[in-house]
């Protein structure tokens, strides 16, 4: 498995890339940065770039209604160039209130629109023939009857690094999934637990490998995880109930939250309810409260190294191919070591 690590979007950028670079020469193989609603995250990730020699980056995510896609593909091909040939293009459709609260565009499509911009981006890059695309949801050049009618098929001017820059999806939902397993290089879901997987998605992933191209090679499935090991680190876990509450409680409304589905398709569905219905009310320290102790404890990798060890099989037993780390620690050089440490214990398994 490879072992990668997200990096925050909400300040201190500069110094987290200062430490990425230790980070980097411990091994670690990927880094996946985020853009929200925050700062961009494509100037972030060229900064990453000019400051890295070999670790990978990935979008985590960015999302498919903000940038045209072929402004999305053109951004995956000049990252692809500043890194010389180590950017992955993670997209995602994110959620109707930030995509319609933030960024003003309607939330439509999203299963549709994500293979028409995953089709568009690797037709740029391929610069086969000048481009042209007429899909339900996207039409290059644009019909003449809907604008000025001087649009023309371009190539991308430049040659890309790579013609088959590699892509992922984040996806939870079972048609979402299902797309991801039929065409994208690598699958990002959000708290992936071994034991419920093949129960919740298996089916989904099953129908989509099904009609995969074989030229796409095997599905990278990256699982999040945060990192700890020792027999005194137990008091971590409780680090992973804020962001857990967030995200079924408060990342959606009543009835379209992607994240409080999830959890109720994992079986916790009186708790799922708690959290949402104590984190709209403010409540975000008792809605923390009421996330269940086994989904904390078994999509991390906080404990002894035995425990460590056995987390590590069971995500490798169910495919997944990549660990996105967040090592918790003390200081600086004790994170650098626990990502020492993993890559060990991951080359082991």
């Amino acid at each position: 498995m490879r072992i990668g690590m997200p990096l925050g979007y909400a300040g201190g950028f500069k110094e987290s890339v200062a430490e990425l670079v230790e980070y980097e020469k411990a091994g670690l193989d990927i880094v996946y940065v985020a853009e929200a609603y925050s700062f961009d995250g494509v100037s972030q990730m060229g900064y990453i770039a000019a400051k890295t020699e070999r670790v990978e980056i990935a979008s985590g995510i960015l999302n498919i209604y903000s940038r045209t896609p072929t402004l999305m593909a053109m951004t995956a091909a000049g990252l692809d160039y500043v890194s010389d040939g180590r950017f992955t293009l993670g997209i995602g459709a994110s959620g109707p209130q930030v995509i319609e609260g933030f960024h003003g565009v309607p939330y439509h499509a999203p299963l549709g629109r994500t293979r028409e911009v995953i089709e568009i981006c690797r037709k740029v890059w391929k610069r086969e023939a000048p481009l042209e695309h007429q899909g339900k949801h996207y039409e290059l050049p644009l019909d003449p009857a809907k604008g000025t009618g001087l649009g023309k098929a371009l190539k991308i001017i430049n040659h890309p690094v790579r013609p088959d820059i590699p892509i992922q999806v984040a996806a939870i939902g079972e048609k979402n999934v299902q797309l991801t397993a039929e065409i994208a290089n690598g699958w990002q879901p959000i708290f992936f637990l071994p034991e419920k997987a093949r129960d919740v998605w298996g089916d989904a992933l099953a129908k989509g490998e099904a009609k995969r191209d074989p030229s796409l090679g095997a599905l990278d499935i990256v699982a999040q995880a945060p990192l700890a090991i020792g027999d005194d680190v137990e008091g971590y876990l409780d680090f992973g109930r804020p962001m857990a509450a967030l995200y079924i409680g408060g990342m959606g409304a009543k009835g379209k939250n992607f994240y409080n589905s999830l959890c109720r398709r994992y079986g916790w569905e009186k708790e799922a309810e708690e959290i949402q219905d104590l984190y709209l009310a403010g409540k975000k320290n008792e809605a923390a409260e009421k996330v269940p102790a086994e989904l904390v404890r078994n999509m991390s990798l906080i404990g002894p190294e035995s425990w460590v060890k056995e987390r590590l099989a069971a995500f490798k037993e169910v495919g997944v191919t990549t660990l996105n780390i967040t090592p918790i620690a003390a200081d600086h050089k004790s994170k650098v070591a626990l990502i020492e440490r993993i890559k060990t214990l991951a080359a082991d398994v």
